[in-house]
Protein backbone atom coordinates (compact mmCIF):
# COMPACT_ATOMS: atom_id res chain seq x y z
CA UNK A 1 0.00 0.00 0.00
CA UNK A 2 2.81 2.40 0.87
CA UNK A 3 4.53 1.95 -2.54
CA UNK A 4 1.23 2.29 -4.33
CA UNK A 5 0.44 5.51 -2.44
CA UNK A 6 3.79 7.09 -3.22
CA UNK A 7 3.47 6.23 -6.93
CA UNK A 8 -0.06 7.62 -7.21
CA UNK A 9 0.86 10.84 -5.42
CA UNK A 10 3.97 11.34 -7.52
CA UNK A 11 2.13 10.82 -10.83
CA UNK A 12 -0.81 12.92 -9.69
CA UNK A 13 1.33 15.89 -8.71
CA UNK A 14 3.35 15.76 -11.92
CA UNK A 15 0.11 15.95 -13.87
CA UNK A 16 -1.41 18.82 -11.89
CA UNK A 17 -1.67 22.18 -13.68
CA UNK A 18 -0.49 25.44 -12.15
CA UNK A 19 -2.88 26.82 -9.56
CA UNK A 20 -3.85 29.93 -11.46
CA UNK A 21 -7.17 29.35 -13.21
CA UNK A 22 -10.31 30.94 -11.81
CA UNK A 23 -13.26 28.66 -11.05
CA UNK A 24 -16.27 28.56 -13.36
CA UNK A 25 -19.78 28.31 -12.03
CA UNK A 26 -20.42 27.26 -8.43
CA UNK A 27 -21.85 23.89 -9.47
CA UNK A 28 -18.88 23.48 -11.81
CA UNK A 29 -16.45 23.83 -8.92
CA UNK A 30 -18.30 21.26 -6.81
CA UNK A 31 -18.47 18.93 -9.79
CA UNK A 32 -14.73 19.19 -10.42
CA UNK A 33 -13.92 18.51 -6.76
CA UNK A 34 -16.20 15.48 -6.81
CA UNK A 35 -14.69 14.21 -10.06
CA UNK A 36 -11.19 14.45 -8.59
CA UNK A 37 -12.27 12.49 -5.52
CA UNK A 38 -14.00 9.82 -7.57
CA UNK A 39 -10.90 9.37 -9.71
CA UNK A 40 -8.58 9.16 -6.69
CA UNK A 41 -10.56 7.35 -3.99
CA UNK A 42 -8.02 4.56 -3.60
CA UNK A 43 -5.06 6.92 -3.21
CA UNK A 44 -7.02 9.04 -0.71
CA UNK A 45 -7.97 6.06 1.44
CA UNK A 46 -4.49 4.52 1.15
CA UNK A 47 -2.86 7.67 2.52
CA UNK A 48 -5.49 7.91 5.25
CA UNK A 49 -4.96 4.27 6.29
CA UNK A 50 -1.21 4.85 6.53
CA UNK A 51 -1.81 7.81 8.87
CA UNK A 52 -4.32 5.85 10.98
CA UNK A 53 -1.81 3.02 11.40
CA UNK A 54 0.41 5.26 13.55
CA UNK A 55 -0.68 5.13 17.24
CA UNK A 56 -1.77 8.60 18.34
CA UNK A 57 -2.57 8.47 22.07
CA UNK A 58 -1.62 11.85 23.54
CA UNK A 59 0.66 10.38 26.21
CA UNK A 60 2.63 8.28 23.69
CA UNK A 61 5.27 10.89 22.94
CA UNK A 62 7.24 8.73 20.51
CA UNK A 63 4.31 7.89 18.26
CA UNK A 64 2.82 11.35 18.55
CA UNK A 65 6.02 12.67 16.99
CA UNK A 66 5.73 10.04 14.25
CA UNK A 67 2.24 11.43 13.54
CA UNK A 68 3.60 14.97 13.37
CA UNK A 69 6.39 13.98 10.99
CA UNK A 70 4.01 12.02 8.76
CA UNK A 71 1.54 14.93 8.60
CA UNK A 72 4.41 17.28 7.79
CA UNK A 73 5.31 15.10 4.81
CA UNK A 74 1.65 15.00 3.73
CA UNK A 75 1.50 18.78 3.76
CA UNK A 76 4.81 19.25 1.98
CA UNK A 77 3.58 17.00 -0.86
CA UNK A 78 0.89 19.64 -1.44
CA UNK A 79 3.42 22.45 -1.64
CA UNK A 80 2.58 23.74 1.83
CA UNK A 81 5.53 25.34 3.65
CA UNK A 82 5.50 23.22 6.80
CA UNK A 83 7.47 22.97 10.02
CA UNK A 84 7.18 21.18 13.33
CA UNK A 85 7.12 23.63 16.24
CA UNK A 86 7.98 22.48 19.73
CA UNK A 87 5.90 23.10 22.83
CA UNK A 88 6.47 22.07 26.43
CA UNK A 89 4.57 18.93 25.51
CA UNK A 90 3.68 17.45 22.12
CA UNK A 91 4.70 19.22 18.91
CA UNK A 92 2.50 21.39 16.73
CA UNK A 93 2.58 21.08 12.95
CA UNK A 94 2.31 24.50 11.31
CA UNK A 95 1.89 25.11 7.61
CA UNK A 96 1.34 28.04 5.31
CA UNK A 97 0.13 28.31 1.73
CA UNK A 98 0.51 31.83 0.37
CA UNK A 99 -1.63 33.19 -2.44
CA UNK A 100 -0.18 36.09 -4.45
CA UNK A 101 -2.17 39.26 -3.93
CA UNK A 102 -4.39 37.80 -1.20
CA UNK A 103 -5.70 40.31 1.30
CA UNK A 104 -7.06 37.78 3.76
CA UNK A 105 -5.76 34.76 5.69
CA UNK A 106 -7.83 31.73 6.64
CA UNK A 107 -6.44 29.41 9.34
CA UNK A 108 -7.54 25.82 9.96
CA UNK A 109 -7.10 24.04 13.30
CA UNK A 110 -7.01 20.23 13.58
CA UNK A 111 -5.75 18.03 16.41
CA UNK A 112 -4.02 14.79 15.49
CA UNK A 113 -3.82 13.13 18.91
CA UNK A 114 -6.42 10.70 20.23
CA UNK A 115 -7.90 9.29 23.42
CA UNK A 116 -6.36 6.28 25.23
CA UNK A 117 -7.32 2.86 23.91
CA UNK A 118 -8.03 -0.59 25.30
CA UNK A 119 -7.44 -2.90 22.32
CA UNK A 120 -9.24 -5.76 24.10
CA UNK A 121 -12.48 -3.76 23.97
CA UNK A 122 -12.46 -3.43 20.18
CA UNK A 123 -14.65 -5.82 18.21
CA UNK A 124 -12.37 -8.19 16.30
CA UNK A 125 -10.13 -5.35 15.10
CA UNK A 126 -7.20 -3.37 16.50
CA UNK A 127 -7.41 0.41 17.02
CA UNK A 128 -4.26 1.03 14.98
CA UNK A 129 -4.83 -1.55 12.26
CA UNK A 130 -7.54 0.18 10.21
CA UNK A 131 -10.36 -2.11 9.14
CA UNK A 132 -13.18 -1.63 6.64
CA UNK A 133 -16.72 -2.76 7.46
CA UNK A 134 -19.70 -2.58 5.07
CA UNK A 135 -21.76 -0.58 7.56
CA UNK A 136 -21.99 0.30 11.23
CA UNK A 137 -21.48 -2.38 13.85
CA UNK A 138 -24.77 -3.54 15.29
CA UNK A 139 -24.88 -3.10 19.06
CA UNK A 140 -23.67 -6.18 20.93
CA UNK A 141 -22.55 -8.04 17.80
CA UNK A 142 -19.54 -8.37 15.50
CA UNK A 143 -21.65 -7.72 12.40
CA UNK A 144 -21.03 -6.59 9.80
CA UNK A 145 -17.61 -8.19 9.78
CA UNK A 146 -14.54 -6.55 8.22
CA UNK A 147 -14.05 -6.80 4.47
CA UNK A 148 -10.87 -6.29 2.41
CA UNK A 149 -10.15 -2.79 1.17
CA UNK A 150 -11.26 -2.84 -2.48
CA UNK A 151 -8.80 -3.09 -5.32
CA UNK A 152 -8.25 -0.21 -7.70
CA UNK A 153 -11.13 -0.01 -10.13
CA UNK A 154 -13.74 -0.91 -7.50
CA UNK A 155 -15.71 1.89 -5.88
CA UNK A 156 -16.07 2.62 -2.18
CA UNK A 157 -19.65 2.44 -0.94
CA UNK A 158 -20.58 5.60 0.96
CA UNK A 159 -22.05 3.58 3.85
CA UNK A 160 -18.85 1.61 4.43
CA UNK A 161 -16.86 2.64 7.50
CA UNK A 162 -13.20 2.71 8.46
CA UNK A 163 -12.65 1.51 12.02
CA UNK A 164 -9.55 2.89 13.79
CA UNK A 165 -8.67 5.23 16.63
CA UNK A 166 -8.64 8.78 15.31
CA UNK A 167 -10.50 7.82 12.14
CA UNK A 168 -13.11 10.45 13.00
CA UNK A 169 -11.65 12.35 15.97
CA UNK A 170 -9.63 14.03 14.62
CA UNK A 171 -7.51 12.68 11.79
CA UNK A 172 -10.36 12.65 9.27
CA UNK A 173 -10.05 16.44 8.78
CA UNK A 174 -6.33 16.01 8.00
CA UNK A 175 -6.99 13.88 4.94
CA UNK A 176 -10.21 15.73 4.10
CA UNK A 177 -8.66 19.20 4.04
CA UNK A 178 -5.52 18.16 2.19
CA UNK A 179 -7.57 16.26 -0.39
CA UNK A 180 -9.71 19.37 -0.94
CA UNK A 181 -6.52 21.26 -1.74
CA UNK A 182 -5.51 18.50 -4.16
CA UNK A 183 -8.89 18.66 -5.87
CA UNK A 184 -8.89 22.43 -6.31
CA UNK A 185 -5.36 22.42 -7.63
CA UNK A 186 -6.07 19.54 -10.01
CA UNK A 187 -9.04 21.49 -11.41
CA UNK A 188 -6.94 24.63 -11.83
CA UNK A 189 -9.11 26.56 -9.39
CA UNK A 190 -7.28 29.47 -7.76
CA UNK A 191 -7.56 30.43 -4.13
CA UNK A 192 -8.39 33.96 -3.03
CA UNK A 193 -6.86 33.81 0.46
CA UNK A 194 -3.67 32.84 2.21
CA UNK A 195 -4.10 29.59 4.11
CA UNK A 196 -2.52 28.61 7.44
CA UNK A 197 -2.70 25.27 9.23
CA UNK A 198 -2.19 24.52 12.91
CA UNK A 199 -2.30 20.89 13.97
CA UNK A 200 -2.13 20.20 17.71
CA UNK A 201 -0.85 17.04 19.37
CA UNK A 202 -2.45 17.09 22.83
CA UNK A 203 -6.04 18.28 22.58
CA UNK A 204 -7.25 15.02 24.09
CA UNK A 205 -4.95 15.65 27.06
CA UNK A 206 -6.52 19.04 27.78
CA UNK A 207 -4.38 21.28 25.51
CA UNK A 208 -2.29 22.22 28.53
CA UNK A 209 0.55 23.61 26.43
CA UNK A 210 -1.50 25.29 23.72
CA UNK A 211 -2.06 28.64 25.42
CA UNK A 212 1.66 29.32 26.04
CA UNK A 213 2.38 28.33 22.44
CA UNK A 214 -0.26 30.69 21.09
CA UNK A 215 0.95 33.51 23.31
CA UNK A 216 4.52 33.07 22.06
CA UNK A 217 3.49 32.83 18.39
CA UNK A 218 0.67 35.34 17.92
CA UNK A 219 2.40 37.00 14.94
CA UNK A 220 2.99 33.68 13.20
CA UNK A 221 -0.65 32.68 13.73
CA UNK A 222 -2.23 35.99 12.73
CA UNK A 223 -5.29 35.45 10.52
CA UNK A 224 -8.67 36.92 9.70
CA UNK A 225 -10.79 33.91 10.59
CA UNK A 226 -10.07 30.56 12.22
CA UNK A 227 -11.88 27.35 11.26
CA UNK A 228 -11.94 24.57 13.86
CA UNK A 229 -12.02 21.22 12.07
CA UNK A 230 -13.31 18.90 14.78
CA UNK A 231 -16.48 17.31 16.03
CA UNK A 232 -19.34 15.46 14.33
CA UNK A 233 -21.46 16.91 11.55
CA UNK A 234 -25.16 17.16 12.23
CA UNK A 235 -27.20 13.95 12.39
CA UNK A 236 -28.54 14.46 8.86
CA UNK A 237 -25.01 14.18 7.45
CA UNK A 238 -25.41 17.55 5.70
CA UNK A 239 -22.54 20.07 5.60
CA UNK A 240 -22.39 21.68 9.03
CA UNK A 241 -21.08 24.91 10.51
CA UNK A 242 -21.00 25.65 14.22
CA UNK A 243 -20.25 29.01 15.80
CA UNK A 244 -19.49 28.00 19.35
CA UNK A 245 -18.51 25.16 21.62
CA UNK A 246 -19.12 24.35 25.24
CA UNK A 247 -16.28 24.52 27.70
CA UNK A 248 -15.46 21.77 30.17
CA UNK A 249 -14.10 21.05 33.61
CA UNK A 250 -14.37 17.97 35.81
CA UNK A 251 -14.17 16.79 39.39
CA UNK A 252 -14.47 13.70 41.57
CA UNK A 253 -16.56 13.41 44.71
CA UNK A 254 -15.63 10.72 47.26
CA UNK A 255 -17.91 10.01 50.20
CA UNK A 256 -16.46 8.20 53.22
CA UNK A 257 -17.89 5.52 55.50
CA UNK A 258 -15.93 3.18 57.81
CA UNK A 259 -12.16 3.03 57.36
CA UNK A 260 -12.37 -0.57 56.10
CA UNK A 261 -14.93 -2.84 54.43
CA UNK A 262 -17.39 -4.21 57.01
CA UNK A 263 -19.51 -7.37 56.98
CA UNK A 264 -23.01 -6.30 55.86
CA UNK A 265 -24.67 -8.84 58.15
CA UNK A 266 -22.86 -7.77 61.31
CA UNK A 267 -22.91 -4.02 60.61
CA UNK A 268 -25.69 -3.38 58.06
CA UNK A 269 -28.45 -0.93 59.11
CA UNK A 270 -25.95 0.64 61.50
CA UNK A 271 -22.58 1.55 59.93
CA UNK A 272 -22.84 4.38 57.36
CA UNK A 273 -22.88 3.17 53.75
CA UNK A 274 -21.04 5.66 51.52
CA UNK A 275 -22.52 4.23 48.31
CA UNK A 276 -26.04 4.99 49.50
CA UNK A 277 -25.01 8.41 50.78
CA UNK A 278 -23.37 9.25 47.47
CA UNK A 279 -26.54 8.20 45.63
CA UNK A 280 -28.58 10.62 47.75
CA UNK A 281 -25.99 13.37 47.24
CA UNK A 282 -26.02 12.98 43.46
CA UNK A 283 -29.82 12.87 43.44
CA UNK A 284 -29.85 16.22 45.25
CA UNK A 285 -27.86 17.76 42.39
CA UNK A 286 -30.20 16.91 39.51
CA UNK A 287 -33.96 16.64 39.22
CA UNK A 288 -35.64 13.71 37.51
CA UNK A 289 -36.25 16.02 34.52
CA UNK A 290 -32.51 16.61 34.09
CA UNK A 291 -32.41 20.15 35.44
CA UNK A 292 -29.42 20.84 37.67
CA UNK A 293 -30.61 21.76 41.17
CA UNK A 294 -27.39 23.38 42.37
CA UNK A 295 -28.05 26.96 43.38
CA UNK A 296 -26.78 29.53 40.85
CA UNK A 297 -26.05 26.89 38.19
CA UNK A 298 -27.68 28.78 35.32
CA UNK A 299 -27.11 32.34 36.56
CA UNK A 300 -23.94 33.21 34.61
CA UNK A 301 -24.96 31.71 31.24
CA UNK A 302 -25.13 34.29 28.43
CA UNK A 303 -28.47 33.81 26.61
CA UNK A 304 -28.64 33.24 22.86
CA UNK A 305 -29.45 36.30 20.78
CA UNK A 306 -32.30 36.51 18.26
CA UNK A 307 -30.31 35.24 15.27
CA UNK A 308 -28.99 32.31 17.30
CA UNK A 309 -32.46 31.40 18.52
CA UNK A 310 -33.75 31.55 14.94
CA UNK A 311 -30.93 29.28 13.76
CA UNK A 312 -31.69 26.82 16.55
CA UNK A 313 -35.35 26.64 15.53
CA UNK A 314 -34.34 25.98 11.92
CA UNK A 315 -32.25 22.91 12.78
CA UNK A 316 -34.13 19.78 11.64
CA UNK A 317 -34.97 17.30 14.40
CA UNK A 318 -33.44 13.85 14.31
CA UNK A 319 -34.31 12.99 17.90
CA UNK A 320 -36.45 9.95 17.11
CA UNK A 321 -33.60 8.46 15.06
CA UNK A 322 -31.11 9.18 17.83
CA UNK A 323 -33.27 7.48 20.44
CA UNK A 324 -33.69 4.46 18.21
CA UNK A 325 -29.96 4.28 17.42
CA UNK A 326 -28.98 4.39 21.08
CA UNK A 327 -31.82 2.35 22.52
CA UNK A 328 -33.79 4.60 24.85
CA UNK A 329 -37.44 5.59 24.61
CA UNK A 330 -37.33 9.13 25.91
CA UNK A 331 -34.88 11.85 27.00
CA UNK A 332 -34.64 13.79 30.21
CA UNK A 333 -37.58 16.04 29.58
CA UNK A 334 -36.74 19.47 30.99
CA UNK A 335 -35.55 20.81 27.63
CA UNK A 336 -37.75 21.09 24.55
CA UNK A 337 -35.09 19.62 22.25
CA UNK A 338 -31.56 18.22 22.15
CA UNK A 339 -30.32 21.39 20.47
CA UNK A 340 -31.82 23.51 23.27
CA UNK A 341 -30.32 21.24 25.93
CA UNK A 342 -26.74 21.65 24.72
CA UNK A 343 -27.02 25.44 24.87
CA UNK A 344 -27.15 25.15 28.68
CA UNK A 345 -24.51 24.16 31.28
CA UNK A 346 -24.66 20.48 32.18
CA UNK A 347 -23.58 18.30 35.10
CA UNK A 348 -22.84 14.77 33.97
CA UNK A 349 -21.93 11.69 35.98
CA UNK A 350 -19.25 9.81 34.00
CA UNK A 351 -18.93 6.88 36.35
CA UNK A 352 -19.39 5.47 39.84
CA UNK A 353 -17.15 3.23 41.91
CA UNK A 354 -17.76 1.56 45.26
CA UNK A 355 -17.03 -1.96 46.41
CA UNK A 356 -17.38 -4.80 43.90
CA UNK A 357 -20.01 -6.02 41.44
CA UNK A 358 -20.59 -8.97 39.12
CA UNK A 359 -18.61 -12.12 39.88
CA UNK A 360 -16.60 -10.15 42.44
CA UNK A 361 -19.51 -8.79 44.47
CA UNK A 362 -19.20 -9.24 48.23
CA UNK A 363 -21.59 -8.77 51.13
CA UNK A 364 -19.85 -5.76 52.59
CA UNK A 365 -20.35 -2.13 53.45
CA UNK A 366 -17.69 -0.37 51.32
CA UNK A 367 -15.38 2.21 52.91
CA UNK A 368 -15.76 4.77 50.12
CA UNK A 369 -17.87 5.66 47.10
CA UNK A 370 -16.65 7.89 44.26
CA UNK A 371 -18.42 9.67 41.43
CA UNK A 372 -16.59 11.19 38.45
CA UNK A 373 -18.38 14.29 37.14
CA UNK A 374 -17.86 16.45 34.11
CA UNK A 375 -19.29 19.94 33.79
CA UNK A 376 -20.09 21.22 30.31
CA UNK A 377 -19.95 25.01 30.24
CA UNK A 378 -21.64 27.60 28.05
CA UNK A 379 -20.63 31.17 27.32
CA UNK A 380 -20.42 33.14 30.57
CA UNK A 381 -19.52 30.19 32.82
CA UNK A 382 -16.14 30.19 34.56
CA UNK A 383 -14.76 26.66 35.14
CA UNK A 384 -13.48 27.35 38.67
CA UNK A 385 -16.73 29.06 39.66
CA UNK A 386 -18.83 26.11 38.48
CA UNK A 387 -16.73 23.66 40.53
CA UNK A 388 -17.10 26.02 43.49
CA UNK A 389 -20.88 25.81 43.11
CA UNK A 390 -20.62 22.01 43.35
CA UNK A 391 -18.52 22.28 46.52
CA UNK A 392 -20.97 24.74 48.07
CA UNK A 393 -23.84 22.40 47.26
CA UNK A 394 -22.08 19.45 48.90
CA UNK A 395 -21.54 21.57 52.03
CA UNK A 396 -25.20 22.63 51.98
CA UNK A 397 -26.15 18.93 52.22
CA UNK A 398 -24.33 18.77 55.57
CA UNK A 399 -20.97 17.41 54.41
CA UNK A 400 -17.60 18.45 55.73
CA UNK A 401 -15.57 18.92 52.52
CA UNK A 402 -11.89 17.93 52.48
CA UNK A 403 -9.23 18.00 49.77
CA UNK A 404 -7.52 14.75 50.83
CA UNK A 405 -8.40 11.50 52.56
CA UNK A 406 -9.58 12.31 56.11
CA UNK A 407 -7.44 11.35 59.09
CA UNK A 408 -8.81 9.61 62.19
CA UNK A 409 -9.52 12.86 64.05
CA UNK A 410 -11.56 14.19 61.11
CA UNK A 411 -13.49 10.92 60.84
CA UNK A 412 -14.42 11.02 64.50
CA UNK A 413 -15.46 14.65 64.40
CA UNK A 414 -17.71 14.81 61.32
CA UNK A 415 -20.56 12.38 60.53
CA UNK A 416 -20.64 13.31 56.81
CA UNK A 417 -17.33 13.67 54.97
CA UNK A 418 -16.74 14.23 51.25
CA UNK A 419 -13.61 14.96 49.26
CA UNK A 420 -14.07 17.08 46.14
CA UNK A 421 -11.08 16.90 43.83
CA UNK A 422 -10.91 18.88 40.62
CA UNK A 423 -9.56 16.46 38.04
CA UNK A 424 -9.34 18.77 35.01
CA UNK A 425 -8.79 22.50 34.99
CA UNK A 426 -10.64 22.69 31.70
CA UNK A 427 -11.52 25.81 29.79
CA UNK A 428 -14.50 28.12 29.18
CA UNK A 429 -16.96 28.07 26.30
CA UNK A 430 -16.72 30.31 23.25
CA UNK A 431 -19.29 31.64 20.79
CA UNK A 432 -18.78 33.70 17.62
CA UNK A 433 -21.67 35.99 16.59
CA UNK A 434 -23.47 34.47 13.61
CA UNK A 435 -24.25 37.83 12.04
CA UNK A 436 -20.63 38.80 11.36
CA UNK A 437 -19.85 39.33 7.64
CA UNK A 438 -17.41 36.40 7.52
CA UNK A 439 -19.97 34.17 9.22
CA UNK A 440 -22.60 35.05 6.62
CA UNK A 441 -20.00 34.51 3.90
CA UNK A 442 -19.14 31.02 5.19
CA UNK A 443 -22.82 30.06 5.30
CA UNK A 444 -23.32 31.38 1.78
CA UNK A 445 -20.28 29.45 0.52
CA UNK A 446 -21.74 26.15 1.67
CA UNK A 447 -25.11 27.04 0.18
CA UNK A 448 -23.50 27.88 -3.19
CA UNK A 449 -21.08 24.98 -3.42
CA UNK A 450 -23.24 22.13 -2.15
CA UNK A 451 -26.28 20.26 -3.41
CA UNK A 452 -27.32 19.76 0.22
CA UNK A 453 -28.72 22.37 2.58
CA UNK A 454 -26.13 23.15 5.28
CA UNK A 455 -27.01 22.92 8.98
CA UNK A 456 -26.07 25.96 11.06
CA UNK A 457 -25.53 25.46 14.80
CA UNK A 458 -25.06 28.28 17.33
CA UNK A 459 -22.99 25.87 19.44
CA UNK A 460 -21.70 22.33 19.28
CA UNK A 461 -22.38 20.07 22.24
CA UNK A 462 -18.75 19.03 22.64
CA UNK A 463 -15.81 21.02 23.94
CA UNK A 464 -12.77 22.50 22.20
CA UNK A 465 -10.13 24.97 23.47
CA UNK A 466 -11.44 27.69 21.14
CA UNK A 467 -11.34 30.36 23.84
CA UNK A 468 -7.51 30.33 23.74
CA UNK A 469 -7.51 31.42 20.11
CA UNK A 470 -10.28 33.93 20.75
CA UNK A 471 -8.49 35.54 23.69
CA UNK A 472 -5.13 35.86 21.94
CA UNK A 473 -5.87 36.18 18.22
CA UNK A 474 -9.08 38.22 18.52
CA UNK A 475 -10.61 36.71 15.38
CA UNK A 476 -13.94 35.06 14.52
CA UNK A 477 -13.89 31.28 14.99
CA UNK A 478 -16.14 28.92 13.05
CA UNK A 479 -16.41 25.15 13.38
CA UNK A 480 -16.23 22.79 10.39
CA UNK A 481 -17.09 19.25 11.54
CA UNK A 482 -17.24 16.38 9.03
CA UNK A 483 -17.39 13.09 11.00
CA UNK A 484 -20.57 11.02 11.30
CA UNK A 485 -22.42 11.58 14.57
CA UNK A 486 -22.37 7.86 15.44
CA UNK A 487 -18.60 7.53 15.17
CA UNK A 488 -17.98 6.09 18.67
CA UNK A 489 -15.83 9.10 19.50
CA UNK A 490 -13.57 8.41 22.52
CA UNK A 491 -14.81 4.81 22.63
CA UNK A 492 -13.88 1.38 21.31
CA UNK A 493 -14.71 0.81 17.64
CA UNK A 494 -14.28 4.45 16.62
CA UNK A 495 -15.19 4.78 12.96
CA UNK A 496 -15.63 7.13 10.02
CA UNK A 497 -18.38 6.71 7.41
CA UNK A 498 -16.89 6.99 3.92
CA UNK A 499 -19.74 9.18 2.67
CA UNK A 500 -19.04 11.72 5.39
CA UNK A 501 -15.41 11.95 4.29
CA UNK A 502 -16.51 12.57 0.71
CA UNK A 503 -18.95 15.29 1.81
CA UNK A 504 -16.24 16.74 4.06
CA UNK A 505 -13.84 17.12 1.14
CA UNK A 506 -16.42 19.17 -0.76
CA UNK A 507 -17.21 21.20 2.37
CA UNK A 508 -13.55 22.08 2.89
CA UNK A 509 -13.17 23.00 -0.78
CA UNK A 510 -16.10 25.42 -0.51
CA UNK A 511 -14.62 27.12 2.55
CA UNK A 512 -11.14 27.27 1.02
CA UNK A 513 -12.72 29.31 -1.77
CA UNK A 514 -14.08 32.03 0.54
CA UNK A 515 -13.94 35.37 -1.21
CA UNK A 516 -14.70 33.98 -4.64
CA UNK A 517 -17.25 36.09 -6.52
CA UNK A 518 -20.40 34.69 -8.05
Amino acid sequence: MKRYLCLVLALGWLAMPAWTVQAGTDSDMQSKVRQYRQANEHAIIAEFVELLSIPNVSSDRVNIRRNAEFIKRMMEKRGIATRILETRGNPIVFGELKTPGAARTLMFYIHYDGQPVDPSSWTETHPFEPALRPGKLKAGTADPRPIPFPQKGSRYNEDWRIYARGSSDDRAPVIGLLTAIDALRSAGISLRSNIKFIMEGEEEAGSTNLFPFLRENTDLLSCDVLFMCDGPAYYSGDPTLFFGVRGITSCEITVYGPNASLHSGHYGNWAPNPAVRLAHLLASMRGTDGRVMIQGWYDTAVPLNESEIAALKAVPSFEDLIKENYGFSGPEDHWQSLMEAIQNPALNCNGLHSGWVGDQQRTIIPPTATAALDIRLVKGNDPAHMVKLVVEHVRAQGYHVVDRDPDQATRMRYPLIARVRRTEGGYPAFRTPMDLPVAREAIAALERHSDRQPVILPSLGGSLPIYMFGDLLKVPIIGLPIANHDNNQHQPDENLRIGHLWTGIETYAAILMLGQQR
